[in-house]
């Protein structure tokens, strides 16, 4: 062993939370190194070539608004972009776009290459130095240590990481690389708990070995929204998709074979993601369904590599090949890589403070699939936050926490800290129960400011954000004070779009709350109307369409507020507070929720228990009162 240098921050892992992660934490001045398996993983994307989708695009633009990397990332690298849920309402509208893997991995790589303060290392990580319950630093499999005042561990599906194909399994990460076998030793020797979970990816087919005909085309949208709010027109020729569908049999093979799947064996122990099941998963859960979507996803530009979606599966390689098979258009697919389930540790995020630092570990961060989520979205989220606050802990500053009522990355991260998880974890809009408050629209007027006060948003950035926010709140406040009276040509017009005709002057900002009516529709009666770019027209009409709704949502969040603010000591013994039910001591003294808010959220804690919680608080304070006079 020999002493390698000392760093602010170290970065276990460079995958999409590692590298929000280090880039956060080396952007806010840190000294920071990342250490990964493999330089040619850098962002890897052993899973769907995509970024965004339902609840996951709003992820991405808030990592965006905060100064994060992946938004810019894959605007640079898209080969097709659709806006999903575009007939609901523009809570749930969710950005989606294919990416060329390889141009997505170069890209981030290159970016942590050339970003200041930041060393990259390839070494695998075999256990963490631990001095007075602080981190100090960690040792490598090539006899390195490092020192650090401050370590994120986002080693994703790596750690003991076994691959399932059939009846064949073996120690292996994702897509064909070493698995990390030591560090969770180390990590069990320090007391953190460990828990095994499981994930699986489709197989992968040649091109020319697909019959598109016999498949439905699916185009990306014509007019292109970007995920960054610093992308411009970010317009390029796009690569269709293709749906098909599986047949009965398909599902008849499954059912026949179905005794060989490692997942209804009993070989595999991890409990895997309920959203995203096995192809034998769906088959057997769902004997009703006649046919299940399957969609044929480009992997890139300068590749006949197809990712053949909703096909995950562990079955065994023969029998892969012929379940493929019996789905229309890949009568005669080429099988480059054949479809797998891979089994990994992860933590128990309940060792979790809110900054994702372990609370019995001072300066220990973990972020991303190793705290029992899924999905590169949900792991660059906790990468931002999590390297945020190691420059925080190294700085001395207060902790960047972001809560339920702020944004999606806040729901994502007290999900999985206060109430855990019993399989990976999924963002879903479902979850945020602020969702009108928190669209991916509106994500840099929410989160901009925060990125900026931080240090992490740039001036140009910051300024762009100004512009918008002022565009939009002087558009509002004209269409307020616009007037239109009840002339023939007025009505004519309205009648036109299909709306009912004025009596008596109304403003635009009043019409507008019509449901015929759109901001654009209604050009024509608003002659001083300003030259705007689309995206501030939106949020306008938005706005204004929504106020009432968006009104009683901010009440709601004041209400919340006010529970997040009533602080809990973190040297609280709940075993003393007399009322309060065995089960609630043991949930409140393990999750040790930093406030009443986190507390009512805790599974087994009962409004009754809160109620208990705060007069004990009350008393507490009144207490202090008494011995400070």
């Amino acid at each position: 062993m020999y002493y390698a240098g000392k760093y602010d921050v170290i970065v276990v892992g460079a995958g999409h939370a590692g590298c929000e992660a280090a880039l956060a934490a080396a952007r806010l001045g840190c000294k920071t190194l990342v250490i990964t398996l493999n330089l040619d993983s850098i962002a890897l994307m052993p899973c769907n070539p995509s970024i965004g989708g339902t609840a996951k695009g709003h992820l991405v633009r808030e990592i965006d608004a905060l100064g994060g990397q992946m938004g810019i990332n894959i605007d640079k690298t898209y080969i097709q972009s659709r806006m999903l849920n575009t007939s609901k309402g523009p809570a749930v509208h969710s950005l989606r776009a294919q990416a060329d893997k390889k141009k997505y991995q170069a890209l981030m790589k290159k970016t942590l290459e050339e970003q200041e303060n930041l060393y990259l290392k390839q070494d695998e990580v075999v256990a963490i130095d631990v001095e007075n319950g602080r981190i100090k630093g960690v040792k490598t499999k090539n006899g390195a240590y490092f020192e650090c005042k401050a370590l994120v561990i986002t080693t994703g599906t790596y750690l003991r990481a076994r691959i399932f194909i059939g009846e064949v399994n073996y120690s292996g990460g994702p897509n064909g690389l070493f698995p990390a076998n030591e560090l969770s030793k180390s990590l069990e020797e320090h007391g953190i708990v460990l828990r095994r979970f499981k994930t699986g990816t489709p197989a992968r087919i040649h091109k020319r070995s697909v019959d598109f005909s016999k498949m439905i085309i699916q185009p990306g949208d014509e007019k292109v929204v970007p995920f960054s709010f610093m992308s411009d027109d970010i317009t390029r020729e796009q690569i269709p998709c293709y749906l098909t569908y599986t047949t009965e049999k398909t599902h008849e093979i499954i059912r026949q074979n179905i005794h060989r799947s490692p997942l209804f064996s009993g070989l595999i122990e991890g409990v895997g993601p309920r959203y995203c099941p096995s192809i034998e998963d769906k088959v057997m859960k769902f004997p009703d369904k006649e046919k299940h979507q399957v969609f044929i996803e480009p992997e890139g530009e300068d590749t006949d590599e197809l990712y053949v979606q909703g096909m995950s599966s562990s079955l065994p390689e023969d029998v892969q090949i012929q379940v493929y098979r019996s789905i229309p258009g890949l009568e005669n697919c080429e099988i480059l890589r054949t479809a797998y389930a891979i089994e990994y540790d992860c933590i128990d995020p309940t060792q979790l403070k809110l900054s994702l630092e372990l609370k019995t570990i001072e300066g220990l961060f973990f972020a991303g699939q190793v705290n029992g989520s899924s999905g590169y979205e949900e792991a660059a989220a906790q990468g931002i936050i999590a390297g945020i606050n190691a420059a925080h802990k190294v700085k001395g500053k207060e902790p960047f926490i972001l809560d339920r009522s702020e944004a999606y990355i806040g729901v994502l991260i007290d999900d999985l800290v206060t109430k855990g998880t019993n399989e990976p974890y999924r963002m879903m809009t479902s979850r945020a129960e602020y969702r009108l408050l928190l669209r991916q629209d509106n994500a840099d007027l929410r989160l901009t400011q925060k990125g900026y006060d931080i240090g992490l948003v740039t001036e140009e950035r910051y300024q762009r954000y100004l512009k918008r926010k002022e565009n939009i709140e002087k558009e509002i406040e004209r269409l307020k004070k616009t007037v239109i009276s009840p002339s023939e040509r007025n009505n004519e017009i309205l009648r036109s779009i299909g709306s009912s005709e004025i009596r008596s002057g109304i403003t635009l900002y009043e019409l507008i709350k019509r449901p015929e009516v759109t901001y654009e529709n209604i050009k024509d009666l608003d002659t001083e109307r300003p030259d705007l770019p689309k995206d501030v027209t939106e949020e306008v009409e938005i706005e204004i369409k929504y106020e009432g709704y968006i009104k009683k949502q901010i009440e709601q969040v004041e209400q919340f507020k006010k529970l997040e603010s009533k602080k809990i000591p973190q040297d609280i013994n709940y075993e003393e507070i007399q009322g309060l039910r065995l089960e609630a001591r043991q949930k409140l003294s393990k999750i040790r929720p930093e406030n009443i808010g986190q507390a009512s959220r805790i599974s087994g804690v009962s409004p009754a228990d809160i109620s208990v919680l705060l007069v004990y608080l009350e008393q507490l304070r009144r207490k202090k009162v008494k011995e400070n006079e």
